[in-house]
């Protein structure tokens, strides 16, 4: 049985002008992400990866090529559209983590509830769920300040997956931790892949990652050095 992409791009090219100066980001990129991967990207700074999120997730429009998700062109659609796409079926997880200072733990993981308005039982429900999933039931009332970086970050993970996502992209979500803390968070991501079906996508610079992913595709000066279509394991 053939399996449909949960995302996929095709040709796509990102340049920026800059005076008179065009960059080329991002070019000739073609990518396929299935539900329940754990796809990384890896590649040092400047070679393009958090261009290529930002054009996976619509907050940035191609200058050419297309990027597919759940069967809709973001770049067909309207910005509200956009925004209700992030809403419900994209989870976000960043370097710095994030969090807002003055919620607890267990706040800043319902925040993204209460926007997409789940019911107050749904919301207790999914966060405790996803508190758990982290491992901080125990720190749900600490506030970020309160918590060590890999705490936070674990924080983090646990809301962008509380809304139930189809696809998470984390931008070096262990760049601002230690190598054992970075990977535990690796270990973490892809047990949720495996037990939320979701799909993740890592950039990130640290190379050990790619060795529990399904997929991995390094980049260079805006391109993937390989251009050939990866193993998927599954």
């Amino acid at each position: 049985m053939i399996t449909k992409p949960l995302l996929s791009a095709r040709n796509l090219r990102r340049i920026f002008t800059i005076g008179s100066e065009q960059i080329r980001a991002i070019h000739g990129i073609n990518l396929e992400v299935f539900s329940g991967q754990l796809v990384v990207i890896t590649g040092r700074s400047g070679s393009g990866k958090t261009t290529l999120l930002n054009l996976l997730a619509g907050l940035d429009r191609p200058t050419s090529g297309t990027v597919h998700f759940e069967d809709k062109e973001l770049s067909r659609l309207s910005e509200r559209e956009l925004i209700q796409l992030r809403r419900h079926n994209i989870g976000f997880v960043f370097q710095s983590f994030g969090l807002l200072p003055l919620l607890s733990a267990y706040e800043n993981v319902e925040l993204p509830l209460r926007i997409a308005q789940w019911g107050l039982r749904e919301r207790q429900r999914r966060t405790e769920e996803c508190l758990r999933r982290v491992e901080l039931s125990g720190r749900a009332n600490h506030r970020p300040y309160e918590l060590s970086g890999g705490e936070q970050q674990r924080v983090a993970i646990a809301r962008a997956m509380a809304h139930r996502p189809s696809l998470i992209l984390a931008d070096e979500p262990t760049g601002e931790l230690d190598s054992t803390t970075g990977a535990a968070i690796f270990a973490l991501l892809k047990e949720i892949v495996e037990h939320e079906n979701v799909a993740i996508i890592v950039a990130t610079h640290d190379v050990t990652v790619t060795r529990i992913a399904n997929m991995s595709r390094e980049l260079s000066d805006g391109t993937f050095v390989d251009q050939g279509t990866p193993t998927r394991l599954h």
